[in-house]
């Protein structure tokens, strides 16, 4: 059960270094979240599953890889405070622990972005294996979360490699609108090359079916066209074209803490609950 009003009770604002008080899991699941068109709902995707996982007392880091920021504000956390954030750890002037914050979410954690990350890739042109530079700063210390979640930019470069290499799984939001499918193919080609090269365990965690408007013909036909092409790796839930969630990024909060009673709230309940149970199950002892 999802215990939303638990913790919205005991939300804070302010962000600080991370504490580990918790015994550190044997493998957190490293998702990254990728489709190289914008607008698709990766970010709100990172920011409302992340939340509703936390919900129910999974420990949880978003790793902010857009050099736009977003899920850093969806948070409600200043992008311009000069805190270390995601770029300072790829140049290896902070470590992931000292770029970690709180957010407003109980056991719900976050490394920050800005646009100074959109100079990292000229930055590190020269690096022997720069595609591993952040599978190799994960690497760096043990990690107390049981999911970590890379919210990739639009397009496929320097940063979208990183994350692909550094994951163990990739998940990919599609929303239900015309051209949906349009780059997907190229996207997977790019995964392909990725597996064969640089992470061959790198694995599809599932697709997303995003802005999902049961009013409209269009997104059952989408829906059953991305069906067709991914087959059962596409969830069952389906994220609403809703306004609660294009609404509560602007007051810096995920959707179940603007509004917990709301339809997209519901589905990244629901979301949560669907990714829980497709998870291996660890035998008792």
């Amino acid at each position: 059960m999802f215990h939303v009003k638990r913790f919205q009770s005991n939300v804070s604002r302010e962000t600080s270094r991370i504490e580990c008080p918790h015994p550190v899991p044997a493998m957190p699941q490293i998702i990254a979240i990728t489709n190289q068109k914008g607008g698709v709902g990766k970010t709100t995707t990172a920011v409302n599953l992340a939340t509703a996982l936390a919900a129910i007392e999974k420990r949880v880091l978003v790793i902010d890889l857009d050099p736009q920021g977003n899920a850093t504000t969806g948070f409600g956390i200043d992008k311009e405070e000069g805190q270390k954030n995601i770029y300072h750890v790829l140049i290896q002037q902070a470590s992931l622990e000292e770029a970690t914050v709180k957010t407003i979410v109980p056991n719900l954690h976050i490394v920050t972005a800005n646009m100074d990350l959109s100079g990292a890739d000229i930055e590190l042109m020269e690096r022997h294996n720069r595609e591993h530079i952040l599978k190799e700063r994960l690497n760096d210390q043990p990690l107390p979360y049981d999911y970590i979640f890379i919210d990739c930019p639009p397009g496929i470069g320097f940063l979208t490699l990183n994350a692909l290499t550094a994951a163990n799984q990739y998940l990919i939001p599609v929303q239900c609108e015309f051209y949906a499918l349009e780059g997907l193919s190229h996207l997977m080609r790019l995964i392909k090359r990725v597996k064969n090269k640089l992470n061959p365990t790198l694995d599809l965690n599932g697709v997303i079916l995003t802005m999902y408007d049961k009013r409209n013909s269009l997104s059952d036909l989408v829906t059953e066209d991305v069906k067709q092409f991914f087959g059962d790796k596409v969830y069952q839930t389906l994220i609403p074209r809703n306004v609660r969630i294009s609404e509560a990024p602007s007051h810096g909060k995920p959707v179940m803490l603007y509004d917990h009673r709301s339809a997209g709230s519901e589905a990244y309940a629901h979301l949560a609950g669907e990714m829980l149970q497709h998870e291996p199950q660890t035998p008792a002892n």
